[in-house]
């Protein structure tokens, strides 16, 4: 077992987007270094994340752009006060936000209005000593991003002034098998890859050198929103770190169809032209007749092993660059992965194909070291492969206290079923509903009346009572949603499975994380011996 999996810890898990900001969705500001100093109060060591990506569809941190880039949106405005890039009465007048909910499709305009701005002033003063180094850093990724993105951009802009161009319908026509109407119109306003003229979307150097060319200053702009953000995030992790607070992040093990990585390395990927031949998903089983269909290109894989799985060791290296333990989600997609034919309206006809297995996971130990500091999500159905393969390279898996409560079963999330060093024991994910709503609204009676009788309480505060047993067990980490630490209800939900849009929105306000949630988290840290060793 990896150094950093062996001393029992604690934390919380909240996502940048759900911190109080004036700016309409929480960033790497203010908001972002009070909780890390609440963090600190409360004795916790651990901070979970989400995938901290520039999101697409749906404004799903799991629908990506870039699996190497960072979203801007998290760009702080007040920090760009502090650099000189915006002045103070640039940000006088903030519009009333929502403080508990995100409205993207407002919010977006409004602080890319503002990140315009400094990029006009930063450009100005050409301050390109560190800005040249980043960029040189991270050409192998940031140059196929900046051009996949201010191409998007350009052509969004192009589109926005046509109405149903005779383009659009060629399109339809093209994609009819794969997309309904008005995912076509989704596909080609929004820009996606495979809506590209065709000189674009399969990168022939001409077409591509002349386009560049002519959005140069775009392309810039893409870039410096690359170096602010990462700049700024840097700085927030060495904080965090100087308060021996570490930080989990998280990688889909899928990417996204419309993303620089499918567009630059389409060898990488299975596809029939611009297209996916086949998409990732999940069977049919007790929850979904039909399965889910996520709709994600599956990887060609033996395109990843002739290169030694170079990809993978690049993307997981660049993660780690900014946390320092990094959750996989899916991780029995590496073992088999459900894979369903182009075009199918549900996943029942898909079909398990194996995964790299054993080979990713040795090259990634040749790369990074022999104690990867790697946490597998390995929820639902395990099979005994998936679980060898976990163990082999001795990586914690994760259990759900909200799953342990069936009576019907000896369910594998009961706490005395744990074993200890293997296990990330958490109340819930950002999948999950709140604990509260959950009892409330989801859990059968008799859930309800197992739960009760298992903790001798009453139910009156459920969240805090599966916040205790949490961090009770034996689980080296115990991690809290912070919807929990504040004893939301449903209406607090961060993501609910299934549903495209609608979701990633939530947020706390100023002054709810108060020193007596500190006070309670400390306390059982002190009663269960977790985060022990913190100053």
């Amino acid at each position: 077992m990896a150094a950093m999996f062996t001393k029992r810890a604690a934390g919380v898990l909240v996502h940048p987007t759900s911190f109080p900001s004036p700016y309409g969705m929480g960033d790497l500001g203010t908001g972002a270094y009070e909780f890390v100093d609440w963090l600190a109060k409360a004795g916790q060591t651990l901070w979970q994340i989400l995938p901290l990506g520039p999101t697409g569809y749906g404004d799903s941190p799991y629908q990506s752009f870039s699996a190497f880039a960072g979203n801007p949106l998290l760009i702080s405005p007040g920090e760009l006060v502090k650099e000189g890039w915006l002045t103070g009465s640039e940000l006088e007048n903030v519009p009333g936000w929502n403080t508990c909910c995100v409205d993207y499709g407002a919010v977006i305009p409004y602080k890319m209005g503002l990140f315009r701005t400094a990029y006009a002033r930063f450009a100005a003063a050409k301050p390109k000593t560190a800005f040249t180094k980043f960029c040189k850093a991270n050409a192998a990724w940031l140059e196929d991003f900046a051009a996949f993105t201010a191409i998007k951009t350009h052509l969004i802009e192009t589109r926005r002034t046509e109405f149903e161009p005779p383009a659009l319908a060629e399109y339809g026509k093209k994609m009819k098998k794969f997309l309904s109407p008005d995912e076509v119109k989704d596909y080609y306003y929004g820009a996606a890859w495979s809506s590209w003229p065709a000189p674009l979307a399969t990168r022939e150097p001409k077409a591509i050198k002349e386009i560049l060319t002519q959005l140069a200053e775009e392309v810039d702009f893409v870039k410096f929103l690359q170096y602010e953000f990462f700049r700024q995030w840097g700085a927030l992790k060495a904080y965090a770190n100087k308060k021996d607070i570490r930080i989990i992040g998280d990688i889909p093990i899928f990417v996204a169809l419309d993303s620089a990585d499918v567009w630059a390395a389409p060898e990488l990927y299975c596809l029939n032209g611009d297209w996916p031949s086949a998409v990732a998903g999940c069977p049919p089983d007790y929850f979904s007749e039909t399965g889910q269909l996520w709709g994600n290109p599956l990887y060609h894989w033996p395109a990843h092993k002739k290169e030694g799985y170079a990809w993978w060791c690049r993307r997981v290296e660049a993660v780690l660059a900014t946390v320092d333990i990094v959750r996989i989600d899916h991780f029995r997609g590496f073992e088999a992965y459900w894979s369903v034919p182009a075009g199918e309206k549900t996943a029942v006809k898909g079909k398990w194909l194996k995964g790299p297995g054993n080979a990713l996971f040795n090259a990634l130990k040749k790369h990074l070291g022999e104690n990867l500091p790697i946490i597998a999500e390995d929820l639902g159905v395990i099979t005994e492969k998936v679980t060898k393969l976990r163990t082999d390279f001795n990586l914690p898996g994760m259990r759900i206290l909200q799953f342990a409560f069936d009576p019907a079963a000896k369910s594998i999330y009961l706490p005395h079923l744990v074993d200890n060093s293997q296990t990330i024991m958490y109340t819930g994910t950002h999948d999950n509903d709140t604990t509260r709503g959950w009892y409330e609204n989801a859990a059968t009676e008799a859930e309800r009346d197992y739960l009760r009788r298992y903790l001798n309480v009453s139910g009156t505060d459920i969240a805090w009572d599966l916040i205790r047993l949490c961090f009770s067990t034996t689980a080296v980490f115990a991690i809290v949603p912070i919807q929990d630490v504040l004893n939301l209800g449903a209406d607090a939900r961060m993501n609910q499975p299934g549903l495209a849009a609608g979701w990633w929105k939530f947020r706390y306000t100023q002054g709810a994380l108060a020193q007596p949630l500190a006070e309670k988290l400390a306390y059982f840290n002190q009663l269960y011996h977790r985060n022990t060793d913190a100053k």
